[in-house]
């Protein structure tokens, strides 16, 4: 079996000039690959080149997969992703898997960056201060999942959690971001939490491409999103996801 024309025409947009040297150990494996990720995938996809390089580097990120997204970083500023865009994506990935396991993700793209030339630090970007940005993220949550809907959120959560709703809406929310993170965290677990960010972005028409690149079983899961028993047990705060992050007693 031959790689398609397809399939090494899209592989050569990312990676010019380059074969990988697993096409000369493991060729077999290499072929079904190719054809697979740069052909069939893409005939069923939507997603624009960059969109779904950012979609991809976020999900490494998730997956911890430090080397391939060394890798896909570089292929992503040649495929036009600007090196602030990449910043951006492992930036935002702290609130959702943590620093420890952005830390490595950091430095290389840092190195990816400097090989490039591109000096460090980039130029801030930032739209947002520490006083302002609870109330921007604030604003920017209950525009997607709705004002109603995070106002029940925080008033069902008890005292000494109503912290983690303001973590979530100062730190969680951003519209250059809201669609890549809300993918990068599916690879940890589908928890509630993460169904009810994408459910709230797809009903919004923020990921209105994504959905139709989802797989049939992460499709399913979203189609039964409005169930929250069915996702958590006996927990009274999760009977219709207003706490969100919050799982009970037993995993999805």
């Amino acid at each position: 079996m031959a790689i398609s024309e397809a399939a090494r025409r899209n592989h050569d947009e990312l990676f010019p000039d380059r074969e990988s040297t697993l096409a000369q150990t493991d060729p077999e494996l290499i072929e079904r690959f190719d054809n697979f990720a740069f052909d069939e995938v893409l005939a069923d996809s939507n997603l624009d080149i960059r969109t779904r390089l950012m979609v991809q580097l976020a999900a490494m990120i998730a997956s911890q997969a430090v080397a391939e997204f060394r890798v896909m970083a570089g292929a992503a500023l040649t495929a036009g992703l600007a090196a602030v865009e990449l910043k951006e994506i492992v930036y935002q990935a702290v609130p959702y898997v943590g620093m420890a396991k952005v830390f490595d993700f950091l430095h290389a793209t840092n190195d990816v960056l400097t090989e490039r030339g591109l000096p460090l630090p980039l130029p801030s970007k930032s739209a947002t201060t520490p006083a302002t940005r609870l109330e921007r993220g604030l604003a920017v949550q209950k525009q997607i999942v709705g004002g109603e809907r995070v106002d029940a959120m925080y008033a069902a959560a008890p005292e000494d959690e109503k912290h983690v709703q303001r973590y979530l809406s100062a730190n969680c929310f951003t519209r250059q971001t809201a669609a890549i993170m809300a993918t990068g965290i599916f690879p940890l677990s589908v928890t509630p939490a993460a169904l009810g960010r994408v459910s709230a972005r797809l009903s919004s028409g923020n990921l209105p491409s994504l959905s139709s690149s989802m797989s049939a079983p992460s499709r399913s899961r979203l189609d039964n999103l409005s169930d929250y028993r069915n996702l958590c047990g006996n927990c009274r705060r999760c009977q219709d996801g207003r706490l969100a992050g919050h799982i009970g007693d037993r995993s999805v």
